[in-house]
C-alpha cells in the first residue's frame, strides 16, 4: 500500500503582508492572504469624495454636520473570530467616538468601526461581495456602503441581529440623499462621479 503525506499549506501571516511590494495592498482572510495592487483614478477618486463628503459634517461637525466621527483612509483592521486572525483594509471606514474616543497608537485598528465602505473595482468585487461581507458580519460591523464608480451606483447596508445584512438603499447616478448611517445630513452623490 502506497502512503503520500498530505501536504498543508500554512496559513498566512502578517509577514507575508510586510513582504509585499509597496504597491500592493495586502489582506488576511480566514487564513489566506489577498493582495491586490493600488487602486485605478476611477477607485481612488470616489473614496476620496465619499471621505470628504461625510468627513466634513461627521469627522469634524463642519457643513451642518454633527461631527462624533472619525473617518479613516484605507485603515488596517485586525480581528481575530474563532482564533483565526484577519487584517482588512476597506477603503474608508468611520467609527462614533463614543465608542472610540481617540485614535490608536498603534499602525493598525483593533476596535471594530462602525461604518465600512469598499469602493468596487472589477478585480475586488468578487473578494468585497463573498469574501469581505460576511466577514464584516461577523465583526460585528453595523453599516456597509458598496460603492461602484463604474455604473455610479452605491448600496448602503445594514447588520440584522444575525451575522447578516439588509440592503436598505440603492442609490443610482447623480442623487441627493440621506444615507444611513449619515442620515443626518444631505449628501450629493454626484460628487462620487466626477471625472
Amino acid at each position: 500500500m502506497l502512503f503520500r503525506p498530505v501536504l498543508r499549506r500554512r496559513p498566512a501571516t502578517y509577514a507575508d503582508i510586510e513582504a509585499l511590494p509597496a504597491h500592493m495592498v495586502g489582506e488576511l482572510i480566514a487564513g489566506e492572504l489577498i493582495a491586490n495592487p493600488r487602486p485605478a483614478p476611477a477607485h481612488t477618486q470616489s473614496a476620496s469624495a465619499i471621505g470628504m463628503l461625510v468627513g466634513f459634517p461627521f469627522h469634524f461637525g463642519r457643513g451642518g454636520g454633527p461631527g462624533g466621527w472619525w473617518i479613516e483612509d484605507e485603515p488596517e483592521l485586525h480581528t481575530t473570530i474563532d482564533g483565526t486572525k484577519d487584517v482588512l483594509v476597506p477603503d474608508l471606514a468611520g467609527w462614533r467616538r463614543e465608542r472610540m474616543p481617540h485614535l490608536p497608537a498603534t499602525t493598525w485598528f483593533g476596535v471594530v468601526p462602525d461604518w465600512v465602505c469598499e469602493v468596487l473595482s472589477p478585480s475586488t468585487e468578487d473578494i468585497d461581495r463573498t469574501l469581505k461581507l460576511p466577514l464584516y458580519a461577523r465583526m460585528n460591523v453595523r453599516h456597509i456602503w458598496l460603492v461602484d464608480p463604474i455604473v455610479n451606483k452605491v448600496e448602503i447596508y445594514r447588520r440584522l441581529e444575525e451575522p447578516a445584512w439588509q440592503l436598505v438603499a440603492t442609490h443610482v447616478g447623480n442623487v441627493t440623499v440621506h444615507a444611513e448611517p449619515f442620515d443626518a445630513v444631505e449628501l450629493d452623490f454626484s460628487l462620487l462621479w466626477e471625472r
